[in-house]
């Protein structure tokens, strides 16, 4: 089935190539997904992050925090980006071959649809409660029905137009964000922001990391959906070093100042209220610049678990209508928030996703030959075996570390997930050369000679 749909895949106009390879021709510059990976990473998410991580640590405990969480991500980041560069899939579609089988890969491909569709509502929700705090005389409903239609018609438009808009809003979002920040800080000296002590209860470094790791653990795993358009590894490398570290460390830190001047962790709170009209338009521009791929790899996935559970293929384009109509109205309705429970919930399964993908791609390597092949010929393998069950296995023992919060939850369970899958990957492929060596050659039993001496 696989080969047929790449011969009749239609790869034209807005579909972005959700089913099949991106081809050479449609590669695009580092720096155009790089732009898109910082608005990703230096969200106001991450505001949010630093300024908890500020309450409850002093300045250079949250840069430690900071730097190990980062590091961490960092590795996964790349190792995914570089298995999506190289095959130029979607991260759904190549989990078909990375360690999940055909019907598995429909379920990574469900769990990233509703976690990062039921994120947009949220983000759409927050983008519509900061517009009607600003104009008064609107209501909230209405800047959600608007918010949601003109990130939904963006995201219609594909890769190109999003990385467009990606020019225009982060360094909009870098902007507004430096001079609200400088006013918030400006009576206060840095000095000594950077020796207080925490305004709020303890925060252990272990507590740190797993809140740093945890906040992009999903962009982690959605990285092939943005590095299946770079032209090169070397590309994934430099883009993951500069948008990761410099998100991480820019915004991280001060959100980590701001909750140290306000001795408060609200730090929505401290930039829309001190900078009225300004902070504002901090937080519509950070959610402009993230919830675009929010729904982005929300359809993605749903086109892929479609395709495997129906055998039908769909568009792109009404995936992500269907999903983006969705998600406003559930946050126009003012009920989206009561679901941040059940997405953080159903968020302790997708680490382990990382951790499973990596090891069948880099050490167990079961279908890279196949890979390799399909490539060179600008196709793809056939389908997997419907189901692979040492990885659902190693998806349970990941999502089991991170449910009992075993050291940083997010980081441990993508450790487990990776290791029981490498294990028992390397003993199947231990067992199945032991079948296919060749027997040792029998020596000829002497016989008896007939004649005389």
């Amino acid at each position: 089935m696989t080969n047929q749909l790449t011969s009749r895949a239609t790869t034209v106009g807005h579909d972005d190539y959700s089913l099949v390879r991106v081809p050479e021709s449609a590669r695009r510059s580092w720096i155009s997904v790089a732009v898109q990976r910082f608005g990703q990473v230096s969200s106001f998410h991450q505001f949010m992050v630093g300024a908890i991580l500020g309450y409850g640590m002093t300045f250079w405990d949250a840069v430690l925090a900071i730097t190990i969480g980062s590091v961490l991500l960092e590795i996964l980041t790349i190792l995914l980006g570089v298995a999506g560069v190289r095959e130029g899939l979607s991260t759904s579609v190549l989990a078909r071959w990375a360690g999940f089988g055909r019907r598995g890969s429909a379920l990574v491909g469900m769990l990233v649809a509703i976690s990062l569709a039921g994120w947009f509502g949220v983000q759409n929700g927050v983008f519509a409660q900061g517009m009607h705090d600003l104009t008064g005389w609107s209501s909230e409903w209405l800047w959600a029905l608007l918010g949601g239609a003109v990130i939904t018609a963006i995201t219609t438009y594909g890769f190109r137009t999003m990385a467009w808009v990606g020019y225009l809003a982060v360094p909009a979002f870098l902007a507004l964000a430096l001079v609200s920040i400088v006013d918030a800080l400006r009576s206060h000296s840095l000095g000594d922001l950077i020796a207080s002590a925490p305004p709020g209860p303890p925060l252990s470094l272990g507590a740190g990391i797993t809140l740093v790791s945890g906040a992009f653990i999903l962009g982690a795993i959605m990285t092939p959906d943005m590095t299946r358009f770079n032209r090169r590894p070397s590309d994934v490398v430099k883009q993951t070093l500069i948008s990761v570290t410099l998100g991480q460390y820019l915004i991280g830190l001060i959100g980590v100042l701001l909750a140290h001047a306000a001795r408060t962790d609200d730090v929505v709170g401290i930039v829309v209220s001190s900078s009225g009209v300004l902070g504002t338009l901090v937080l519509v521009t950070a959610i402009l610049k993230i919830n675009d791929w929010n729904l982005y790899s929300s359809s993605l996935g749903l086109v892929n678990s479609i395709h495997v559970l129906t055998g039908r293929r769909v568009g792109r384009v009404p995936v992500t209508v269907a999903l983006g109509a969705l998600g406003t109205l559930l946050s126009a309705l003012g009920i989206v928030h009561g679901f941040a429970g059940f997405l953080t919930a159903i968020g302790m399964l997708a680490p382990p996703v990382a951790g499973i993908i990596i090891a069948e791609y880099f050490v167990v390597r079961t279908y890279r030959p196949a890979l390799d092949a399909a490539r060179l010929a600008g196709t793809l393998p056939s389908d997997p075996p419907d189901w692979a069950p040492r990885a659902l296995i190693s998806w349970a023992a990941g999502s089991a570390a991170a449910v009992a919060g075993l050291g940083s939850a997010a980081i441990t369970s993508v450790v487990i997930a990776f290791a029981v899958h490498a294990i028992l990957g390397r003993m199947s492929v231990a067992r199945g050369r032991r079948a296919t060596k060749p027997a040792p050659p029998v020596p000829a039993t002497p016989t008896a000679s007939t004649k005389g001496p």
